[in-house]
């Protein structure tokens, strides 16, 4: 293995390789979630509320085992992320046309989308309406259900992992890579963004954006024990113009090359998006560098 390397958003070294491989010859028997949770803690593996990484930790594992560095004994049990794929069970819902001027719906609601009704609904809303369908979040991630003062829902927001790296952004940014894999939690991407298409409100669309970046990082620090400082987004520019973001005052930066995180030979195998970004704090970038 070409060592350092980053897997999972760690910095792995040729020791650590090692332990791995004594640790799968001490206890042959292990089950993959042992060997996880016995990894990371070893590595003092955490997040920000000191819970251990081993969900990020086994997905290291499952890595190094397909670059042929390792060999992992079988899954004993169904993984969680399977259920990411699974059809999303729909969930009835008024389709009337809400129509009228902004102000007509104020002040909006953020419905709970942590337990039913809302979640089911939100995730309905997203596989049967978004272009890009919904899977199960993995990691960390908070969802939005916004609804008008009746209670009528009006649209989606997940937001969820950055990209690990986004070439336009860590411009933006200006941090090394070192800074880049210890403050990366720092930042979320706009996953889902869905005005539901009965929903027809000039203006919605930045006011969502510009409520939902008021309360996100304090949301954030809230469930994760950790602020949020930057929140970047891709923009389909073969589909969207990112009208709506430019008019929340989000900075378009530049553009994707079109490769994803799974891309080995450098050839562009996704659409090309545009890059927008929304520092929440006046110091975003300057934190994101140094955060003393």
């Amino acid at each position: 293995m070409e060592t350092p390397t980053v897997i999972q958003g760690r910095l792995l070294t040729s020791e650590d390789l090692d332990l791995v491989l004594a640790l799968r010859k001490k206890f042959p028997a292990w089950s993959q979630y042992q060997l996880s949770r016995d990894l990371a803690k070893r590595w003092n593996w955490r997040n920000s509320k000191g819970q251990l990484k081993d969900i990020a930790c086994r997905s290291l594992l499952r890595k190094l085992e397909v670059k042929g560095l390792i060999d992992l004994p079988a899954p004993r049990c169904i993984s969680p992320n399977r259920y990411r794929h699974q059809p999303v069970t729909p969930v009835a819902h008024d389709t009337t046309p809400i129509i009228g001027p902004l102000s007509s719906l104020l002040p909006l609601q953020w419905f709970d989308t942590t337990s039913e009704p809302n979640r089911g609904l939100f995730s309905w809303f997203l596989a049967s309406q978004h272009y890009l369908g919904f899977r199960q979040s993995v990691g960390e991630n908070m969802a939005y259900l916004a609804a008008d003062r009746h209670g009528r829902p009006l649209a989606c927001l997940l937001f969820g992992s950055a990209a690990w790296s986004c070439a336009a952004r860590d411009l933006h940014v200006g941090w090394s890579a070192r800074q880049r894999r210890e403050r990366l939690h720092l930042l979320t991407n706009n996953h889902r963004f869905l005005i539901l298409p009965w929903v027809l409100i000039p203006q919605l669309a930045s006011h969502l954006l510009g409520k939902v970046t008021q309360r996100l990082s304090r949301d954030w620090q809230a469930k994760y024990g950790h602020p949020i400082l930057l929140v970047e987004t891709f923009v389909d520019n073969s589909r969207f113009q990112g009208i709506c973001y430019r008019a929340a005052n989000w900075l378009r930066l530049g553009e994707t090359t079109g490769r994803t995180r799974n891309d080995r030979w450098n050839r562009a195998v996704a659409p090309v998006k545009d890059v927008y970004a929304y520092a929440l704090h006046r110091q975003a970038l300057e934190k994101l560098r140094d955060p003393s």
